[in-house]
């Protein structure tokens, strides 16, 4: 799911956050966004709730269904 990877990364940057800061934001390491932004992993149900919830989008957003 590359647009995952994608949107996660765009937002992470827009907000000016570092990976570390966002995994500390989340509850998750440095290495678990590292792997979501490079799309060697994916985001469980959980995690794209806290991650909607950080950046205030849909998941419709975040899994590339809408448009931001």
């Amino acid at each position: 799911m590359e647009t995952i990877a994608a949107r996660i990364k765009e937002l992470r940057d827009e907000s000016g956050l570092s990976q570390e800061q966002l995994a500390k934001e989340i509850g998750v390491n440095r290495r678990t966004i590292s792997n979501y932004e490079s799309a060697v992993r994916e985001p469980d149900i959980q995690t794209i709730k806290k991650l909607c919830d950080f950046f205030k989008v849909t998941a419709g957003y975040l899994l590339g269904f809408e448009e931001y």
